[in-house]
């Protein structure tokens, strides 16, 4: 956040020199600190009274000449979050399952560290997966009525294929017995896409993830914006075309060849869509785009990057997190999730067999680019072995002390200016207050990195803090100060506990 600020700063007075409200040479050292009273805000400079003499001016004149500027800076923390983004060819399995939990708790901490947060899911619903996946239905419809078929391997096994096949003989009958092949299957692709796409909606749903925008990928070429954006890449010079296709010119970013983005029989590649996309992301005025991407796209980044570079912005404005593959176990078992037949295991299976909120925890136990293992029975488990129980479960056991405590007639007061703080000094006591002082920087860093693991880590801690605690503490005992003491303290803790059970979408039960 400090750096957030400099660098907010150091734009609004560039700005300033820029109109000649101020004068000096160059930005000096802009410090940010804390203030030494709360009541002074969360963080304070002394750039002003650095400036003063070189001014020529009083450091409050300087400072209203600063804030002008700086309230003129709209949109400087605005942020696209990007991810999930699964091909509507096949219901959402455990994989994008960690996507979707890494994106929307991303996006969740950056809004909760000040960011305007903006939630977006990329259709990929043009190009060659949406055949297949249409001549996959047209094949299936086919054989429900007894024709006789060749199912080719690259076609999508899943009996959900089947299912959509089904459907689309209860709306339309045999309509397209009869049809040629290219006018049945792009039926069956927007048919069957439409159906999948909206089971995606809904599964995400279930789990807790809506999003601002859904960005059709077709619509780049419906509206002529990957054509668009190639020419104006040819304009910069890094698009030439060779052998009959189109190549971006990647190698002058790092990559280790250059890449096409329009075969010589003319159709475009995914990069090319990409190209466009971001294009057209940037021109909406975003001034960070968050990719989320599976990790085997790793070797994608410099390309992308080599992109926003030809599109004149920081590179740096594009951030890429990358989200490793989940190993599913059932008691330390490792369960098959082979897709060559089409049985994976879907996102959906997982969320009703373990919870919601268990499932969005473990999924977030770990940084998002290492392997994750997910045991389901022990997600299950209502024991202090499962973390997301032991999280939960001290947010439920405090809440049920305060129902304790009110049976006792013993309350907070409405004014807790007046609580006998000073009495709060064991080690354990000190131990919390350190933690939850801790918090305000456990999401800044948590933001600015886009490690949402960080907040599981912090919950583990802080839960086994205050278990910690009461297992060595009375809170309602005979000392009346120390009671009220005692349940300030919790209250700050269960607060904290649901703000970051919040942040990660997981509910805090008061009771369990």
């Amino acid at each position: 956040m400090k750096e957030i600020l400099r660098d907010l700063i150091r734009t609004g007075l560039e700005s300033c020199f820029a109109d000649g409200t101020l004068v000096s040479a160059q930005v000096p050292d802009i410090v940010i600190e804390k203030p030494a009273h709360e009541g002074h805000g969360d963080f304070a400079t002394n750039i002003a009274m650095s400036m003063a003499r070189s001014e020529k001016k009083a450091p409050k004149a300087i400072a209203d000449i600063l804030v002008r500027h700086l309230s003129s800076q709209d949109g400087i923390f605005d942020v696209q979050v990007e991810f999930v983004s699964a091909n509507p060819t096949g219901p959402l399995h455990i994989g994008h399952g960690r996507g979707a939990a890494t994106g929307d708790a991303v996006a969740s901490v950056l809004s909760a560290a000040g960011f305007d947060v903006y939630r977006e899911y990329y259709i990929n619903d043009a190009g060659n997966q949406m055949f297949t996946l249409g001549n996959s239905i047209y094949l299936r419809y086919l054989e429900l009525f007894g024709r006789p078929i060749e199912f080719p391997e690259n076609c999508y096994q899943g009996d959900y294929i089947k299912d959509i096949a089904r459907d689309a003989i209860a709306r339309y009958g045999d309509r397209y017995i009869g049809s040629k092949e290219e006018e049945a299957v792009p039926f069956f692709s927007k048919f069957g896409g439409d159906i999948i796409l909206k089971g995606i909606e809904d599964d995400l749903k279930d789990f807790g993830i809506t999003f601002d925008n859904w960005y059709s990928e077709q619509t780049l070429f419906d509206t002529g914006k990957v054509g668009n954006a190639l020419d104006m890449m040819k304009e910069k010079g890094l698009v030439y075309e060779s052998e009959g296709a189109l190549w971006f010119k990647t190698t002058r970013f790092g990559d280790d060849k250059d890449r096409v983005v329009v075969r010589s029989n003319g159709a475009t590649t995914y990069f090319a869509s990409d190209i466009a996309y971001h294009y057209e992301k940037f021109g909406r005025g975003f001034d960070w785009v968050v990719d989320v991407w599976g990790a085997d796209h790793h070797g994608y980044i410099p390309r992308l990057k080599g992109v926003v570079e030809g599109l004149d912005r920081d590179p740096e404005d594009l951030k890429i997190i990358l989200v490793q593959l989940v190993s599913l176990m059932r008691d330390g078992v490792p369960v098959a999730m082979s897709t060559r037949s089409g049985e994976f295991v879907t996102l959906k299976e997982v969320a009703d067999e373990v919870g919601r909120d268990a499932a969005r925890f473990f999924f977030l136990m770990r940084r998002s680019d290492s392997q994750l293992d997910f045991d389901l029975e022990l997600a299950k488990r209502q024991s202090t072995d499962n973390p997301v129980y032991y999280v939960q479960y001290a947010h439920a056991r405090i809440c049920s002390i305060f129902e304790n405590a009110r049976e006792k007639g013993i309350e907070l007061p409405a004014d807790t200016t007046g609580i006998s703080l000073e009495k709060l000094a064991t080690n354990e006591e000190m131990a919390i207050i350190k933690m939850l002082n801790t918090f305000p920087e456990i999401v800044a860093g948590s933001a600015l990195n886009f490690e949402p693991h960080r907040i599981t880590y912090f919950l583990q801690e802080l839960a086994g803090q205050f278990h910690s605690f009461y297992n060595r503490n009375r809170v309602i005992g005979e000392d009346y100060e120390m009671s009220v003491a005692r349940l300030f303290l919790l209250k700050c803790t269960a607060q904290t506990l649901k703000n970051a059970l919040t942040i990660l979408g997981i509910s805090a039960p008061e009771r369990m």
